[in-house]
């Protein structure tokens, strides 16, 4: 049940983000969405561990701010995959990546309490 709370509360952090700022991120349909959020999950849960463990020197250096690269670079790769789904470059998926953790965090915890 979680999953699927989390899952939907990304969904709509991230229909929420394209709908009030089109210059970072494009979503055609809700559809859309839900793919991306599900891909977003598994890409999270799979590859992202991979790269921070690569990249920790540079993580360490950087006193952890090179995570929002690694973030924003998880949604663009989902930007790629998934039709429908667009962010404009490397920054807007930065951009991105940030505010739909914000929203989704408090769409989460709004539901969950």
């Amino acid at each position: 049940m979680f999953f699927i709370i989390r899952l939907l509360s990304t969904m709509v952090a991230i229909l929420i983000i394209a709908y009030l700022l089109p210059g970072v991120m494009r979503v055609d349909s809700w559809l859309a969405a839900l793919l991306a959020a599900f891909l977003l999950g598994i890409v999270n849960a799979v590859i992202r561990p991979l790269l921070i463990l690569l990249t920790l020197p540079l993580t360490v250096l950087t006193l952890g701010l090179f995570l929002l690269i690694i973030n924003g670079f998880m949604l663009w790769l989902v930007a790629a995959l998934v039709r429908g789904f667009q962010v404009n470059g490397l920054w807007g998926a930065v951009f991105g990546s940030i505010l739909i953790s914000i929203v989704s965090w408090i769409l989460s915890s709004l539901v969950t309490s």
